[in-house]
């Protein structure tokens, strides 16, 4: 059991728990649940960054075009971008697929918890400065563009769900040999390693930080993985990552949530 904290739908603060990442399991006033039997709400409050070009892969996949215009060489400092607030989604929540878009693309990352302010931290010291761990999923509807702020791409209502939890930072001994894995009702349909980022963890935040301050409770995307799987209607997402949790949601026509919401 690793210790993490949750934040329960209706609730204001973060509750400590003892969870089970592998099993996605959690220990409550006594008693044990699933993720799915509890009504879990948004861990994070801060600003959510998300990092492109990441993995390995991911900057591979440009292949030449890396050295052509508008990029004319491979980035020299992490490419950034801002997932909103209205982005924001809880497990469990539905994902809006909006009714011009056919589908979407599962952006699996591991989201890094800051856990006090961060200004030109050092690679060695940029571990102190991580509260813990949580698992995201960076939607977009799909695009080539990497040069473009991707704003309608990346931040439409609930493109980001969060959770289920906020893993400490003691319960992920090395941040940088994690799996990494999509299933799409349950069927595998991506698999990865943290081990294949071009910036590991450490490096990534140092980076960052080094021309831009996070604060306490913002979340740093360490990026997605090349070769992203796509959804419809209909379909159940579990991202997992190892010995942080799983994040399960389903896309829902946005049109349908509209109309529910007026109800």
């Amino acid at each position: 059991m690793s210790i993490a904290k949750i934040k329960m739908l209706g609730v204001h603060e973060l509750v400590e728990v003892a969870v089970n990442p592998e099993t996605n399991t959690l220990a409550l006033d006594g008693n044990d649940y699933h993720a799915n039997d509890i009504k879990l709400d948004i861990p994070v409050t801060g600003t959510i960054f998300g990092t492109l070009l990441n993995y390995k892969g991911a900057l591979e996949s440009l292949g030449e075009a890396v050295n052509e215009k508008p990029h004319n060489a491979p980035p020299i400092a992490p490419i950034l971008y801002i997932k909103p607030a209205n982005t924001f989604n809880s497990y469990g929540g539905a994902i809006p697929m909006p009714e011009e878009i056919s589908e979407l693309e599962v952006g699996a990352a591991l989201g890094i918890v800051i856990g006090k302010r961060a200004t030109c931290v050092s690679e060695e010291e940029a571990l102190d400065y991580v509260a813990g761990y949580t698992v995201v999923n960076d939607v977009s509807v799909p695009h080539e563009s990497v040069y473009r702020p991707a704003v309608q791409h990346k931040s439409r209502d609930g493109f980001c769900p969060v959770g289920p939890w906020i893993v400490d930072r003691e319960a992920v001994a090395n941040p940088d040999n994690l799996a990494v894995r999509v299933f799409i009702n349950d069927e595998l349909r991506q698999e990865n390693n943290t081990e294949n980022l071009i910036r590991p963890v450490a490096k990534l935040l140092a980076d960052v930080t080094d021309y831009m301050t996070l604060s306490a409770g913002d979340v740093l995307l360490i990026g997605v993985p090349e070769n992203a799987p796509v959804v419809k209607v209909g379909d159940n997402i579990r991202v997992e990552i190892e010995n942080v949790g799983s994040l399960e949601n389903k896309v829902v026509l946005e049109k349908k949530l509209l109309q529910e919401a007026i109800k």
